[in-house]
């Protein structure tokens, strides 16, 4: 029996990396795109798709896509006339490009021949499967790594061979005080065959706002997160952003620790002295500190602040620096407002 063949490594021609979306998305490799239910991920998928199909950089970086190209977008959650055309449409896809295999009869698995040969004939330049826990096989456990390793080391192959991004979209298990690596469903083997990983996940201090942020880049160095909201399917880029990991991670206990310390903030304003304090200057130097509005009402309504206007001006109001037991604001005492001018300072003007 023949062994296998042997290859030098002088005899390798040094290649640079090629990027669908650089670097978060490589070329002829596997990435992941992983988060929780409801951040997301699919809607920045099908946007990813849309620009391949219309040959525009995504979002506003280098792009070696110059043309309008194939994408096979696989998708076993949602439906293709109520939920994936839309949202295609809604980000400016050119949906004669888009393609599905047909798995109303059988579910399509990794290994399926009917895969690569729809990757062979269609040549795609991207491919999605979405989520991955679908389409590794009903008699795959994806927990364990024997398993795991072969089917995507095919997956990879086909990437390779035919120079297409394959994404993987995948689901998070809820297990805390791990890495987001370790999150992800299944064997840690998925996310280390993979050459990037990107985490979606919403902003800790806005729900409205998401963040993608690479957490594994094998190729490059990995850029800062990139914040984005979701308006009726589209992605709208707001640039980078200062998050951390464990933050996108644990939102709730960041939430809490926001909250807490605008409610110090809001003490340290107040006093006995200053029990009254113009509304738009609060909210200015709460900005000053780095606190989202959202954040700072939330403190106000804990602390039993009143909302009072005075003509055309609004001020706070508070009587003691800790919130009724029963949740209600203390009761109106008369308050002689021309002792607060609602003049900001020159350096809080916004």
């Amino acid at each position: 029996m023949a062994g296998k063949p042997t290859i030098f490594l002088n005899t390798v021609e040094p290649q640079e990396t090629q990027w669908l979306w650089e670097p978060f998305i490589p070329l002829g490799k596997l990435t992941i795109i992983q988060g929780d239910p409801g951040c997301g991920k699919s809607t920045l998928a099908l946007n990813i798709a849309a620009a391949v199909t219309q040959g525009r950089a995504f979002p506003d970086m280098d792009s070696i896509v110059t043309c309008g190209q194939m994408v096979l977008y696989q998708n076993a959650e949602d439906g293709l006339a109520d939920t994936i055309r839309p949202r295609l449409d809604a980000a400016g896809a050119d949906t004669r490009m888009v393609f599905t295999l047909d798995e109303s009869q059988e579910r399509l698995s990794f290994c399926d021949t009917e895969l690569l040969q729809a990757i062979q004939i269609h040549r795609p330049r991207l491919v999605v499967l979405d989520p991955l826990q679908a389409y590794m096989g009903g008699y795959i456990d994806m927990h364990r790594a024997n398993e795991v390793r072969p089917v995507l080391a095919l997956l990879a192959s086909y990437a390779e061979r035919y120079q297409c991004a394959v994404v993987l979209i995948g689901h998070m298990n809820k297990m805390g005080g791990q890495s987001a690596l370790y999150r992800g469903m299944g064997s840690i083997d998925i996310a280390a065959a993979a050459r990037s990983v990107l985490l979606v996940a919403k902003h800790p201090q806005d729900a409205g706002t998401r963040v993608v942020m690479q957490i594994k880049n094998s190729l490059a160095q990995m850029p800062p997160p990139q914040a984005f909201t979701l308006t009726d399917g589209k992605v709208h880029w707001l640039g980078d952003c200062d998050v951390t990991e464990s933050q996108l991670l644990s939102p709730g206990e960041e939430h809490k620790n926001a909250v807490s310390a605008a409610i110090l903030f809001l003490k340290e304003q107040f006093s006995d002295e200053t029990p009254v304090m113009p509304s738009k200057q609060i909210e200015a130097l709460a900005r000053a500190a780095g606190i989202a509005k959202a954040t700072l009402y939330r403190a106000k309504e804990r602390l039993g602040i009143r909302s009072v206007r005075q003509g055309v001006q609004s001020f706070w109001v508070m009587r003691g620096c800790e919130a009724d037991p029963a949740g209600q604001p203390p009761a109106a005492e008369p308050v002689d407002f021309a002792e607060y001018p609602c003049d900001l300072p020159q350096e809080l003007t916004v």
